[in-house]
């Protein structure tokens, strides 16, 4: 796997409309990433691997529902995981509290509800730390 700096991750194609928005700004500030679509739940396998041998420094973890993905992310890495909230039901409220309610230990940044520009300007600004 080539060195990328941000891996941008979704649960599922549906979630495009979001996670659009961080390849744009990432595309943007000319920052390189990986896109990947890969349920925590119905690919933990493949999860599993691409978190194990990504090169990324930061990953964004689109998800929604029970947004389990930042999650799972950030239990397989010590890199920085931010989350993204989809507001697939309950408003994105669901999905909202599941990111940021991590147990100690599992730390997820979380941005807000659709909110996946802000999550690639927290990438960028991690980058340039």
């Amino acid at each position: 796997m080539s060195h990328i700096d941000v891996a941008v991750l979704a649960g599922s194609k549906s979630d495009e409309k979001v996670y659009k928005k961080a390849v744009q700004v990432l595309e943007e500030n000319n920052i390189s990433f990986d896109l990947q679509i890969i349920s925590a739940h119905r690919n933990p396998d493949k999860l599993d691997e691409y978190v194990k041998k990504s090169t990324a420094k930061v990953f964004i973890c689109v998800a929604g529902l029970s947004a389990a993905l930042p999650g799972v992310v950030a239990s397989k890495t010590e890199k920085v995981v931010i989350g993204v909230p989809v507001s697939a039901k309950l408003g994105g409220l669901d999905a909202l509290l599941s990111i940021a309610q991590m147990p100690p230990g599992v730390p997820v940044a979380c941005v807000g509800i659709d909110n996946a520009k802000n999550a690639a300007y927290l990438a960028i600004r991690i980058l340039k730390i």
